[in-house]
């Protein structure tokens, strides 16, 4: 097992995320990327809007990366050995594309409780300042929920544009990874990330994310899988993992797990965005 060490874990608790951890080599990261872009090619329109979540219940590829013994190790030192993945989400910033996601922390809106979970975000490409990499705000965790406001901005990549106002911008630090790293944070951890100014692609992969299984939904209805231990709650609805690429049943599956998800994420909005 590759757990967490005692000083990785004790950053996490204080600071809010750790970063960098290595997954995979940069040519076992270059396999997984040659073999999306193939997906791609053949699926990329299903992929896009909010298409872009829970991938991995279609896509044996992602359905690897998320159940990876490595992460799963990795998650199992800060939550404990009963978890559940409860989401991903594929992040793709094109070269010099205005994207951006703004300022803000992922326990705002989905509606997961108690807090014993954590986001994942794995590099298939380089990630880096020029081409969006993701800011943290060290220690933001601590005070809690934060306000946010709905911009819904066009280049906003997230579900509303939440914005996290007057983050201070002089504390805040980049997450650069190389394929193959991840990084890890907290629910309440202020974070977002830049456009991509570079000529490169930018391409992660959001385990968004992995809970406890005492955690409940309390807006709507998540679709899970029971990544490692036991679920004696049963608080989700729990699904397979993918049998291959995009096959009926779990599209169907997958479709409904992305209409309740929107439905959590929308919850008491003003209107819908894009994603």
């Amino acid at each position: 097992m590759t757990l967490l060490t005692a000083d990785q874990a004790t950053f996490y608790q204080q600071k809010g995320y750790l970063t960098p951890i290595d997954i995979f080599t940069e040519d076992e990261a270059g396999a997984l990327y040659d073999t999306f872009r193939q997906l791609e090619n053949d699926h990329g329109e299903a992929l896009r809007g909010y298409g872009r979540n829970n991938a991995h219940q279609v896509l044996p590829l992602f359905d690897q990366i998320a159940h990876h013994p490595s992460i799963l190790d990795v998650i199992e030192s800060l939550i404990g050995p009963n978890i559940l993945v409860a989401g991903t989400t594929l992040f793709i910033k094109e070269p010099e594309q205005p994207g951006f996601i703004s300022w803000h922390q992922d326990a705002r809106y989905n509606g997961l409780k108690p807090y014993n979970w954590v986001t994942a975000w794995l590099a298939l490409t380089e990630v880096t300042i020029e081409n969006g990499c993701m800011y943290m705000w060290p220690e933001s965790h601590l005070a809690g929920q934060r306000d946010h406001v709905d911009t819904y901005g066009e280049d906003n990549l997230l579900t509303r544009g939440q914005t996290v106002i007057d983050v201070p911008e002089d504390k805040v630090v980049p997450i650069e990874l190389r394929p193959g790293q991840l990084s890890v944070h907290h629910p309440w951890v202020v974070h977002g990330s830049g456009q991509n100014t570079s000529k490169k692609r930018r391409v992660g992969l959001a385990i968004q994310s992995y809970i406890g299984t005492e955690v409940d939904q309390h807006l709507g209805k998540t679709y899970v899988q029971l990544a490692r231990g036991r679920d004696d709650y049963n608080h989700h609805f729990l699904i397979p993992r993918a049998s291959g690429v995009m096959i009926d049943d779990e599209v169907n599956i997958w479709h409904a797990a992305n209409r309740e998800l929107r439905k959590v994420l929308y919850h008491d909005a003003e209107k819908l965005g894009k994603y």
